[in-house]
């Protein structure tokens, strides 16, 4: 990617995707009291509740409890328990701090009385102060790379918890996903991931922060992996996050473009670390992530 502010097909798309819409209704939390909110499942689940659901409901929980233009700007995350796809899930949130500048707010996931979940979230009112970051990946635009479910054609049998999940993100990889380096032959020890919401969102800043909560926990486990030449769904592999962190650090908006480049420092104890950028289509570092995972391979006998 070099010209970064091109404007070939920068924008919003001008419709909302089926996807996107049940995905806006999952941070449609219903409020039982000033710090008590219930959030629901899609009708699109795996054996257990994503993570990103998770980060996203809880930071629409946390951030409904916070007035002024205090925008969220680091959460820590512990993932307990998996979550049952078919209970609802309360969210509780303690108020720790309300400062003039700062808000500090601690979220906990409950279903059937036992904790899921656990949050710290950090508020801060935006200022203006020294600035620098680092740069931005050389990568192809996305409306020069395919969807992701081109990527599936031919695996539709293999990776059947990919195809038929919840797509509220539009994803356009700049290199190929593992199960198509598996194919290959190829080990990467980086990926880079064009993102946006599948259509508009509303102008709430805090849908479009839950809404990349809910993007940075999809492909950012995918460097541990690729660094060793294996894909979900193609190897005998366990996987499940123990721990999320992202601080934001510029406002953004995620029915546009943003890149998620994301690598793999260490694995190690039967767990891997990875890292993850969001770039704005300028080029802007918005936001920084970094996950932990139990990651176990099997590899096959013979």
């Amino acid at each position: 990617m070099t010209d970064v502010g091109g404007s070939a097909g920068v924008g919003t798309p001008a419709r909302r995707s089926v996807d996107l819409d049940g995905f806006l209704d999952l941070l449609d939390l219903i409020e039982v009291d000033e710090n008590t909110f219930v959030g629901k499942h899609p009708a699109q689940v795996a054996s257990r509740t994503f993570g990103g659901q998770l980060v996203a409901q809880a930071l629409v929980a946390a951030g409904r409890t916070v007035s002024g233009d205090r925008p969220v700007h680091a959460i820590n995350a512990h993932f307990i328990r998996g979550g049952d796809v078919k209970a609802d899930i309360e969210y509780r949130v303690e108020r720790h701090r309300d400062g003039r500048a700062f808000a500090n707010r601690q979220v906990t996931a409950y279903q059937n009385g036992s904790e899921l979940f656990v949050m710290l979230a950090a508020f801060q009112d935006f200022r203006a102060g020294l600035e620098h970051s680092v740069e931005v990946p050389e990568v192809a635009y996305p409306e020069d790379l395919p969807p992701l479910g081109d990527h599936f054609e031919g695996y539709e049998d293999r990776l059947q918890m990919f195809v038929n999940a919840l797509k509220p993100i539009d994803m356009r990889y700049a290199n190929d996903p593992a199960w198509i380096m598996r194919g290959t032959g190829e080990k990467l020890n980086h990926n880079r991931v064009w993102m946006r919401a599948d259509g508009p969102l509303p102008d709430d800043p805090n849908v479009h922060v839950a809404t990349l909560g809910y993007a940075s926990d999809t492909t950012v486990l995918d460097s541990i992996i690729t660094t060793h030449g294996l894909s979900w769904g193609l190897d005998r592999i366990v996987a499940a996050t123990v721990n999320h962190s992202i601080w934001f650090h510029r406002p953004f908006r995620f029915d546009d473009w943003v890149l998620y480049s994301t690598e793999s420092p260490v694995a190690a104890g039967s767990r891997g670390l990875a890292t993850g950028r969001f770039f704005s289509r300028t080029g802007e570092l918005v936001a920084t992530v970094v996950q932990e995972g139990l990651i176990r391979h099997f590899p096959a006998r013979g």
